[in-house]
């Protein structure tokens, strides 16, 4: 995609007539970085509107090597500009689901429950291209219910970990347990067809080392149901055992 495009495209996706008040997320995140150790994940709070970054988090120059200040005065576009060209198109496709998703699929009173992840490539400061998974929740809506702002964490994986790139969506039930309510696989490989929605909550889960036992209260379903998606989840994947499933995954964890 010609990159002159992308602002047209994402603005279209996130259309707002809206101007939310930000100042008691930001305290609050201000306050919260502060005391944040230096890790490989940063976050932002992300403005969809004016395509710009409210606040952003002083990880991030130590895990992508790029200038805090170039980031924060030249906004969305900046961030655009590094990502892998192969890429654009594909998280495009990916934001533009999760919306049409959002609005036709989720009720207004559960918006707010919602995180999405989804993942590309980006050019570090070195020029080298390293992973990016983001997660976002949202923030503030507009008076049409739609999010425009967001709280997006990012976690850099290495490029020499192979991902496809995926997008989810996930709706946090009355157990505090986030529940996949949307996945999409845009490269088409692993774990595109065939696994319900409920087979990746449960996969997710025993990544984490839950027991059938406690993965069944997580979702609100009986002990037996698990294990009956735990030999679905083998049989589909041609996987001998919950092991070799875990193993393969641990690695590839936005897959789910």
């Amino acid at each position: 995609m010609d990159k002159s495009r992308i602002k047209d495209t994402y603005k279209e996706i996130f259309k707002s007539h809206d101007n939310p008040s930000l100042k008691k997320h930001i305290e609050k995140i201000i306050e919260l970085d502060t005391y944040l150790p230096y890790s490989s994940t940063f976050f932002c709070i992300t403005n969809t509107q004016n395509l710009s970054f409210e606040y952003i988090s002083k990880n991030m120059s130590a895990c992508l090597g790029i200038d805090r200040n170039e980031l924060d005065i030249k906004g969305m576009r900046y961030l655009w500009s590094r990502m892998h060209p192969d890429d654009l198109d594909i998280w495009l496709k990916a934001l533009n689901e999760l919306m049409n998703f959002t609005l036709t699929e989720i009720s207004v009173s559960d918006r707010s429950l919602m995180s999405y992840t989804w993942n590309y490539r980006l050019k570090d400061g070195k020029g080298n291209y390293v992973n990016i998974v983001q997660n976002t929740t949202p923030l503030e809506f507009d008076s049409e219910n739609k999010p425009i702002i967001g709280l997006a964490h990012y976690t850099v994986l290495s490029t020499n970990v192979e991902m496809q790139i995926c997008a989810s969506a996930k709706l946090l039930n009355k157990k505090n347990e986030y529940e996949t309510v949307y996945f999409n696989n845009f490269s088409q490989k692993l774990l595109s067809t065939g696994i319900s929605n409920r087979e990746r909550d449960v996969i997710r889960l025993l990544v984490l080392n839950y027991s059938s036992k406690e993965i069944a209260e997580k979702l609100n379903i009986a002990a037996n149901t698990v294990d009956t998606h735990r030999r679905n989840i083998l049989k589909k994947l041609n996987i001998s055992s919950t092991g070799e499933l875990i193993g393969m995954l641990k690695i590839n964890k936005n897959l789910i």
